[in-house]
């Protein structure tokens, strides 16, 4: 074995800054710290409850469920929670669905203070498909392109419900399913969610847009914003890959929604009313919760294709859950290029870089990985309930476990019945099903170096 005079490390000097949080452990501590406030304040807050106060396994299921954008709930929003109540509520949405990094981000950035790397990292992983000192600029939108929106959707929303619940009434109401929409949370202050508006035409579209553009993603936003300026000529490839991806999906699933739904779970309804609920099936099974149907009488093929809309979530950056619709189209990609014989993937002239197409297989066997993982710990928890010791409520608690990791929040009726030991086994998944993808595309430190002979030049596209 060679020696060499290999550099002895070099201790510390006293008094010298000690290192940084990385981004993914500030991203876990930031989320963490939300959830134990927003525990904390469901359980001693005053004049939160029209009733009996939630225990600490619920305080932290709901918290947890806020946070991380889920819509999973073990109790009646509108009447156990007071006015006070649903704003605690709406707080914790409107913080988890922003990032309370971001919105750190978007603070220091307005007084001038450059972030630190770690930072920028953890607000939005957005400096390999934007031009240099971007990602400042996209923190900066994110907060006020919000707000904008946000207040757009709850004027449509007051006007639509003014005439039948009264001026007052129909403002809050505008303004907590604006932002529960837009964040794609899914919490809705009806007891069957929008069940009884699913023939309201004005409430479920623009309630179907605010979560679509909701889980757009920031650096597709901050690029339409560019192109509509005129100061880019072309979008990105990877808000190219995003629209693209999310269009063919909304098409898709409306049309098989409408197949077999048509005289099912859509049944009742006039011809337009079961094409917009159709969409409407399209767009929250993707990560926003909302429903207006009943998920646990549609068909079988229907189930299918949530689990399947729900698995895929929206974009990258987002308030939108699962694996990410840039994944499963590189995945789509990947082996198109493989069937057809060619070593690299490309798109639009360009060719994804490698660990790009690594990390998204990474994360796509992860999250199947960790799907089963936990799946299989409920259904130990849940096998000395009686309630759930018949098989063929499988189905049901394979849809909580993948609706709570996709952040999506759609329930087949399972949520109320799991016990206090089934509810803490979700609360890691949703938390997992929100910061998760970071954290594991930072712990991909693989690279390959080998250089081909031929490839169309770089761009990058987000992934996770």
């Amino acid at each position: 074995m060679l020696r060499g005079n290999l550099p002895r490390p070099v201790a510390r000097p006293a008094g010298a800054p000690r290192r940084r949080l990385s981004a993914q452990r500030l991203v876990g501590l930031s989320f963490l710290g939300l959830i134990g406030v927003g525990t904390l304040g469901f359980l001693f807050l005053p004049g939160l409850y029209t009733g009996e106060p939630l225990d600490w396994v619920d305080a932290l299921f709901m918290a947890t469920s806020a946070v991380c954008v889920t819509g999973l709930s073990v109790i009646d929003v509108p009447r156990a929670l007071s006015f006070w109540g649903e704003a605690w509520l709406l707080f914790l949405i409107q913080a988890g669905g922003l990032g309370i990094l971001t919105l750190a981000g978007v603070i220091v950035s307005l007084t001038g203070v450059r972030m630190g790397l770690e930072a920028e990292e953890a607000a939005g992983p957005v400096s390999s498909v934007l031009p240099p000192r971007a990602a400042a600029r996209v923190l900066r939108t994110a907060v006020g392109f919000t707000v904008a929106i946000e207040a757009a959707g709850a004027i449509v929303l007051w006007l639509a419900w003014r005439g039948a619940e009264g001026d007052l009434r129909a403002a809050w109401l505008a303004v907590f399913h604006a932002v529960s929409a837009f964040c794609n949370a899914g919490f809705s202050l009806f007891s069957d969610s929008l069940v009884g508006v699913r023939e309201d035409r004005s409430v479920i579209s623009m309630i179907a847009l605010l979560v679509i553009v909701g889980g757009l993603g920031f650096p597709v936003i901050q690029d339409l914003r560019h192109r509509f300026r005129g100061e880019h000529r072309h979008l990105t490839l990877h808000s190219r890959l995003v629209l693209a991806t999310t269009a063919v999906l909304l098409v898709g699933s409306t049309l098989l929604y409408l197949v077999f739904e048509w005289d099912h779970a859509l049944g009742g309804l006039g011809s337009v009313d079961r094409w917009l609920n159709a969409l409407f099936m399209g767009v929250t099974a993707r990560t926003a919760g909302f429903n207006t149907v009943d998920y646990d009488a549609v068909s079988n093929p229907s189930f299918f294709l949530t689990l399947t809309l729900m698995w895929i979530g929206g974009g990258p950056s987002s308030v939108a859950g699962g694996v990410k619709v840039t994944t499963a189209a590189l995945l789509v990609l990947l082996l198109w290029s493989r069937l057809s014989g060619n070593e690299h993937v490309s798109l639009g002239g360009r060719t994804i870089p490698r660990e790009t197409i690594q990390r998204a297989t990474g994360l796509a066997a992860g999250a199947v990985l960790l799907l089963g993982a936990f799946l299989f710990l409920l259904l130990m928890v849940e096998s000395n309930t009686e309630r759930w010791a018949d098989r063929r409520q499988l189905a049901r608690l394979v849809f909580e476990v993948q609706s709570a990791f996709s952040t999506v929040g759609l329930s087949m009726n399972a949520t109320f019945d799991l016990s206090k030991a089934g509810r803490l086994v979700l609360v890691p998944v949703m938390l997992l099903g929100r910061i998760g993808p970071l954290i594991v595309l930072s712990a991909m430190t693989a690279r390959q170096r080998r250089r081909p002979r031929f490839r169309f030049a770089h761009e990058d596209v987000l992934v996770g």
